[in-house]
C-alpha cells in the first residue's frame, strides 16, 4: 500500500533504543511478550537522549507542539516516554498499528533468523514462510494508520516510534515502492529520528 502525497501532516519516524531482546539477541515479535517485557536498557536510554538532541532542528522550532505514538511494546513504550519528556510533548499515545512484525515461529530464536526472511522479502514480500506477518500486510496496517492520521488532522508533526522492521517497510511506502526493497533502504540504527516524507 503506498502512501499518497500531497501530506496533510509531517511525519518522523523513530527507532527503539538498544533493548533487553536486541542484548540477548533474539527475535521478540509477539505482543504476548513484547507488550509486558523486555524494555530499554541503560545504554539504550542514552542513544535516546542522544538521538532527541542530534534531531532537533529536524524536530523542529515547537517540539512540545509534536504529537508522539509508538508501539504498546515495551522498549518502544519506554523510548516514547523519554522522548516525549526530552521534547516537553503530551504523553505518547498508544498504537498497535505501530507494532513490530510479527516472525512467526522464529519468535524467541536467534536474530540470525531475519536475514532468511529478507531474502524471501525480496523475491515475494507477499511471503508468510514460518508463519511471518509479510511485508505486504505490515505496510498495509502502517500506511493504513498514516492515513487516518492525514483523514483526522491537518498541519500536526507526528513522532512514530517503532520497530526496525516496520519503519523500513514503511519508509518503501512513503517512497512510492515494493516493501520488497525494504533493506535497500538505509538501515535505521537504535533510537534514531527520520523524517519519513522527505
Amino acid at each position: 500500500m503506498l502512501i499518497p502525497r500531497p501530506l496533510r501532516n509531517r511525519y518522523l519516524g523513530q527507532r527503539h533504543g538498544e533493548s533487553e531482546a536486541n542484548v540477548a539477541g533474539i527475535v521478540l515479535s509477539d505482543p504476548k511478550e513484547g507488550v509486558p517485557r523486555w524494555g530499554l536498557t541503560p545504554k539504550g536510554r542514552e542513544e535516546v537522549r542522544a538521538a532527541i538532541a542530534a534531531a532537533a532542528e529536524l524536530l523542529g522550532p515547537e517540539p512540545s507542539a509534536i504529537q508522539v505514538l509508538c508501539s504498546d511494546f515495551k522498549r518502544t513504550h519506554e523510548t516514547a516516554i523519554l522522548s516525549a519528556s526530552l521534547l516537553g510533548a503530551p504523553s505518547p499515545r498508544l498504537e498497535e498499528a505501530l507494532r513490530e512484525r510479527f516472525f512467526g515461529s522464529h519468535e524467541g530464536q536467534s536474530n540470525a533468523a531475519y536475514a532468511g526472511v529478507w531474502d524471501l522479502d525480496r523475491e515475494n514480500p507477499g511471503h508468510t514462510e514460518a508463519g511471518v506477518e509479510s511485508a505486504l500486510a505490515t505496510s498495509a496496517r502502517l500506511a493504513a494508520m498514516i492515513m487516518s492520521l492525514e483523514v483526522a488532522s491537518e498541519g500536526q508533526t507526528y513522532l512514530l516510534v517503532s520497530h526496525g522492521d516496520a519503519l523500513q517497510i514503511l519508509q518503501t511506502a512513503f517512497l512510492g515502492e515494493s516493501p520488497a526493497t525494504h533493506r535497500e533502504r538505509l538501515h535505521w540504527p537504535p533510537a534514531e529520528v527520520r523524517d519519513l516524507g522527505a
